[in-house]
């Protein structure tokens, strides 16, 4: 198979000859990669089970771990919900569009192939304005996990994706960068309280302000634990994983630990935050932002990632950022790469 790399070239989304033949192939069963503002998903026609199969396949996702659906506006995801509690409407009206998923009962319109046989569906309206045109232009609601093999770094451009599923997809609108950088929150709030299976771009900070309680699940993820019980995409036991072995610090003086017992026998990747030393020169160091913006820490995390894979590390060492606001998704995303 060959991908196609389409590019937008005009200023009006929606005449976009690139954007239209993105619409085409996924109304046709196809897949197609598209950026969102989180990372980049993998898109395909969330009401054909044929096509949604085609993900599993190009990702060599197993069929235990669902897919979340994308949706053009509030109206759809409504009609895609078997219910929609009045948590979900105040929710919508306060995230969306924007890097939230819901968790709700879905409706028979849906493949199980989509929840991988659950009962609840995760939907997201995501404020990306190519995704969104996307969405609107293929008239269908569109299945997307992130746009890489299953396991690996996330994809936050065009490149990356192609590192991972080039000739194993149709198409990928090549739009931009994506500004969030990390999956969008996962969250069930058909429970009281309200769970967040999966840290993301919107905080917990920021839904306790719109519901009130909120439990961030600490579910423990092992080998001992069935993979169809999971709740959430991205909760599988090695997630967002570079190739080099992930090792994490929670200080300096524990990098330097680190770094003295990994770099006489490893090829070592740091990823700095600012206002911290410089390491030894032999050790591979990317600047990765300061602890007092997180958002950038977010944004820059799987581009540095991959990066230091380019350049062959062995070991990738990565600071914990404080786990409040958007670094508790930083944390988990780590955590789990370090598995």
């Amino acid at each position: 198979m060959k991908t196609l790399r389409l590019h937008l070239t005009s200023s009006v989304l929606e005449k976009d000859p690139a954007l239209r033949q993105a619409a085409e192939i996924l109304r046709g069963g196809g897949l197609v990669a598209f950026p969102t503002e989180t990372v980049y998903g993998l898109g395909a026609n969330a009401l054909d089970a044929g096509a949604v199969e085609k993900i599993f396949a190009a990702k060599q996702r197993p069929r235990w771990d669902p897919v979340i659906v994308h949706v053009a506006d509030v109206a759809a995801a409504r009609g895609l919900a078997a219910d929609w509690p009045e948590a979900a409407e105040r929710l919508a009206a306060a995230f969306w569009p924007g890097p939230l998923t819901m968790l709700l009962p879905r409706s028979s319109r849906i493949p199980a192939i989509c929840t991988a046989g659950r009962e609840k569906v995760g939907l997201r309206l995501p404020s990306h304005p190519v995704a969104r045109a996307l969405i609107a232009a293929a008239g269908v609601p569109v299945a997307a996990p992130s746009a890489n093999r299953f396991g690996h770094t996330s994809p936050t451009t065009a490149e990356h994706v192609l590192a991972d599923l080039d000739g194993r997809i149709d198409a990928i609108l090549d739009a931009s960068s994506c500004a969030v950088g990390v999956e969008s929150t996962v969250l069930d709030p058909t429970e009281v309280p309200a769970i967040i299976y999966r840290p993301g771009g919107v905080t917990a900070e920021q839904i306790r302000r719109v519901l009130g309680a909120v439990t961030v699940a600490e579910r423990k993820v092992s080998a001992d634990v069935p993979p169809e019980s999971l709740e959430s995409p991205g909760l599988g036991i090695r997630h967002y994983a570079p190739r080099a072995r992930v090792v994490l610090v929670e200080s300096e003086d524990e990098l330097e630990s680190v770094l003295a017992r990994e770099a006489h026998a490893h090829r070592v990747g740091v990823l700095l935050p600012g206002g911290w030393a410089t390491p030894d020169a032999t050790v591979t160091v990317l600047p990765w932002g300061s602890w007092n913006q997180p958002e950038s820490l977010a944004r820059d995390l799987y581009v540095q990632m991959r990066a230091l894979d380019e350049r062959g590390v062995e070991v990738m060492v990565c600071p914990l950022p404080p786990a409040e606001g958007i670094g508790l998704a930083i944390r988990d995303r780590l955590r789990k790469a370090a598995r």
